[in-house]
């Protein structure tokens, strides 16, 4: 496990499926003690990915918080972030790992399943995501992974666990008793 790896804990930060607002996403990472960002951002326009991503990564320099592009590993090499997210369409670990180094956090969603988070693992994911911890608005029909799942990988596997989905201030004790090193949250902290 790199230094890096070490540093997956606390609140994961993923921006919303929008235009970035730095000025609100400096508030939030220094309000809310963020360790990870992950930027997400839909959008088939190029130039504004890599504006975005160059604007995020700086402030994540300044604030020294991880900063992961979600699905995009030449982005990530483009712009030297600390990692990417991959899931279950993208391209598989070993490919991400070789482009962006083994320095690099590559994080991969598993929804409920264990035996994709130990092939995660095994190709040399730095942690790996579980959920829907909880019903989710932004991914209203995503399956829920039980709290109990949590826990049971976290005896099999030696990565860090990340939970995602509807995750918020009044519930994340849970997903942390359960075993998750970090909870990803979207609108607990960018609809308030």
């Amino acid at each position: 496990m790199s230094n890096l790896d070490q540093r997956i804990k606390g609140i994961y930060a993923i921006t919303p499926n929008q235009p970035i607002d730095i000025n609100q996403i400096e508030k939030i990472i220094t309000r809310h003690k963020i360790t990870i960002l992950q930027y997400r951002h839909k959008t088939n326009d190029e130039n504004t990915k890599l504006d975005e991503a160059q604007q995020l990564r700086q402030l994540c320099s300044v604030h020294n918080t991880l900063f992961i592009v979600n699905d995009d590993i030449n982005l990530a090499q483009k712009i030297n972030a600390d990692g990417v997210h991959l899931g279950k369409e993208d391209s598989p670990t070993k490919q991400a790992r070789k482009q962006l180094g083994n320095r690099a956090i590559i994080g991969v969603s598993c929804y409920a399943n264990i035996n994709l988070a130990k092939q995660a693992q095994d190709q040399g994911a730095s942690y790996v995501a579980f959920g829907a911890l909880f019903p989710s608005n932004t991914k209203p029909k995503a399956p829920l992974c039980p709290l109990e799942l949590i826990t049971e990988a976290k005896q099999k596997l030696n990565v860090p666990i990340v939970g995602i989905g509807g995750v918020n201030f009044s519930n994340q004790q849970q997903a942390f008793d359960a075993g998750c090193d970090a909870v990803a949250m979207i609108n607990a902290l960018f609809d308030s």
